[in-house]
């Protein structure tokens, strides 16, 4: 079973690298971009038939190792 794990910042944290490339994006013509929010997103393979139980192990490991919960909120998505 194949999943996906999206890790965003809060709304509200700063994002330097967003602001960066939002700034390059203008500096490049693209005036229309408005803002930029860099994310992670990891593509994990499991060995679980239980989409459920996989649903909430990834919830964990994302907790615990993936996000930064104090700034970041993920999502967890089943393929």
């Amino acid at each position: 079973m194949k999943a996906k794990v999206t890790v965003k910042l809060k709304n509200g944290v700063l994002d330097p690298q967003g602001k960066a490339i939002l700034n390059s994006a203008h500096a490049l013509g693209f005036e229309e971009v408005r803002d930029v929010r860099v994310g992670k997103s990891f593509e994990i393979d499991l060995g679980s038939s239980d989409p459920k139980k996989a649903k909430e192990r990834l919830a964990q490991l994302a907790d615990k190792l993936l996000a930064n919960t104090v700034i970041e909120n993920f999502e967890v998505e089943i393929l």
